[in-house]
């Protein structure tokens, strides 16, 4: 069986600046990931090269559900199941939640499961005083979360990568947004959490934690990582790299 998310040697730079150094990454179907590092490890270079911006030169592969995307545009890759939400969600004043899901079937007529996409997903996280309200507008942090977990609900994707989906928010909003991430979780979709902190990891269960350091996965494990990054910080990790 393909995996959610396959990454090989992936490499990616601006100018002479090399962000991504041979990254690999492998996400199964069913399983929350944790992807950990300090500012400037590469973890939002990351998610910008597998959506597809095109300010980095690009080298190595990418697949999703063993479907390679490297050579996709970006509405191709939402297509082939490729969902982002952002570290700062983006206002769109004039344009609903309503507006952008149906937006969002009209783009994929084949997919014919988006009404009961939305009315699951809106009652779940309690979206409906959210739905008829420009995307964003006025919203407090954690609402603006929220809206993004509606968002992935409705679009089913296979795999998707949750940039800093804890920045900014208070204790409280971070359990509720672990417990929304937890609440999706699907045989049919992995997700990549990419944190700096272990706080939102205490909400939920990651089956697995990655480190990332100096544009490289440095170390994969349990738990354990997050607490021990907790504990110790990631001196240790770019100490080694630059080594």
């Amino acid at each position: 069986m393909s995996n959610a998310l396959e990454v090989r040697d992936l490499k990616a730079s601006i100018g002479d600046l090399e962000i991504l150094r041979g990254l690999d990454l492998t996400v199964p179907f069913g399983e929350v990931h944790a992807l950990m590092g300090p500012n400037g490890s590469g973890k939002s270079t990351l998610s910008h090269v597998l959506m597809g911006k095109t300010d980095y030169t690009v080298s190595g592969s990418a697949s999703i559900d063993g479907v390679d995307i490297m050579g996709m545009t970006v509405d191709e890759r939402a297509r082939a199941g490729l969902f982002e939400t952002f570290q700062y969600p983006t206002n769109v004043p004039g344009v609903t939640l309503d507006d952008l899901t149906a937006e969002m079937a009209a783009s994929n007529p084949s997919d014919n499961g988006y009404e009961e996409r939305t009315a699951a997903a809106s009652t779940r996280l309690n979206m409906d005083r959210f739905r008829g309200r420009a995307v964003n507008i006025g919203l407090s942090g954690g609402e603006k979360k929220r809206s993004e977990m509606y968002l992935l609900g409705v679009a089913n994707p296979k795999i998707a990568i949750l940039d800093e989906i804890d920045s900014g928010l208070d204790i409280d909003a971070v359990r509720e947004v672990a417990d929304m991430v937890e609440s999706l979780r699907s045989s049919e979709l992995g997700i990549v959490v990419i944190t700096h902190y272990n706080r939102i990891l205490k909400y939920m269960s990651a089956d697995r934690i990655h480190v990332m350091v100096g544009g490289r996965i440095v170390k994969s494990g349990g738990a354990e990582i997050a607490e021990e990054l907790e504990a110790k910080g990631y001196t240790e990790y770019q100490v080694a790299a630059v080594g």
